[in-house]
């Protein structure tokens, strides 16, 4: 027997078709999510199952109906993060999603944050001159980072957009790659390029990148220059050295932005090399002007399975750290 039942009213038909979701989905979601029963009655949803459990749908269905009838849309990823808030007592904060978008691509779409800590990064950026976002992949750090440079760009804000990363990858060097400059450094810097295509068009992405307006190069190539009144984004910052993130900082000329993005988990750097991520971040925070946005695991984007996936590493990780304190306490002990 359920130990606990709540019912949330919808009010209207269209309220309740948008937190329903195609075929129910969202409502299936949220009752596996949470271990509930849920059923509609006329424009009411009813909760049954744990009483911890059926607090926390209310609060997810009362957040998520706000958001909606401010004209936002409702999917499964988006029920799936406002559990994640509400679990942590945080579910309000997910209407300070509703908005206007933060560009718009070449066919209309609106790009909008998704997530708190996503909205959090985006306002960092607007407010400062270098932003260090760092957290695991799918939470839009690059698509947002270049969201923000296109439209620095369109509102001539800055004249150039400046695109690198370093070319280290799964132990790979650009010399073992056919080819000239250009076609070695596509492969690693592919996924700004179909950004900015997306946000751009074709078109005009392919004029602005001959007229020079766009620059897109290895971080090795910046050595030497100061780069004025551009918008520059380091991605996959964490395998950067100490000196070649010292290198790139100090590029930064008058008029200009930076945004440095980058996952500490995923690094591909030699044994024995520091992450100038990892460094810059640890030396640099609270620096007047430079801000550290750090997302989560909360603040995946992709599909909810991702955000499980990560979960499941994090805590991996967690369980192989406490494995090496207790073995490293033994061995203390027995000395």
């Amino acid at each position: 027997m359920a130990d606990c039942r709540q019912t949330v009213d919808l009010k209207t038909l269209d309220g309740l078709a948008k937190i329903l979701g195609n075929f129910d989905e969202n409502l299936d979601f949220l009752a596996s999510e949470l271990h509930l029963v849920a059923y509609v009655d006329g424009v009411k949803i009813h909760l049954e199952g744990d009483e911890k459990e059926v607090a926390i749908g209310l609060e997810v269905l009362s957040a998520l109906l706000k958001l909606a009838e401010n004209g936002e849309g409702v999917d499964k990823g988006r029920m799936a993060y406002c559990i994640e808030l509400a679990k942590e007592g945080r579910a309000g904060e997910i209407a300070s999603l509703s908005g206007g978008a933060i560009a718009v691509t070449s066919r209309g779409k609106q790009i909008k944050c998704k997530t708190v800590g996503q909205k959090k990064y985006v306002e960092a950026i607007k407010n400062n001159t270098v932003v260090f976002g760092v957290g695991p992949a799918g939470t839009g750090k690059t698509y947002l980072a270049v969201c923000m440079a296109v439209t620095a760009f369109k509102t001539k804000q800055v004249e150039k957009i400046v695109l690198t990363r370093p070319a280290v990858e799964a132990g790979e060097k650009l010399g073992f790659l056919p080819g000239d400059l250009q076609t070695k450094v596509d492969p690693y810097l592919r996924p700004l390029y179909d950004a900015l295509q997306e946000l751009l068009g074709l078109e005009t992405y392919a004029k602005l990148m001959e007229k020079g307006a766009i620059e897109v190069a290895p971080l090795a190539y910046m050595r030497g220059r100061t780069l004025s009144n551009a918008f520059i984004i380091l991605d996959e910052a964490q395998n950067t050295t100490k000196e070649q993130m010292k290198m790139f900082l100090t590029r930064l000329g008058e008029g200009s932005k930076a945004v440095v993005t980058g996952d500490t988990t995923q690094m591909d750097l030699p044994d024995g090399k520091a992450s100038g991520l990892v460094h810059a971040t640890k030396i640099l925070e609270g620096v007047e002007g430079i801000a550290v946005e750090r997302l989560s695991a909360k603040d995946v984007v992709r599909h909810p399975l991702v955000m499980r996936i990560i979960r499941a590493y994090e805590k991996d990780d967690e369980r192989k750290n406490a494995a090496g304190k207790t073995q490293k306490q033994k061995e203390n002990d027995q000395g």
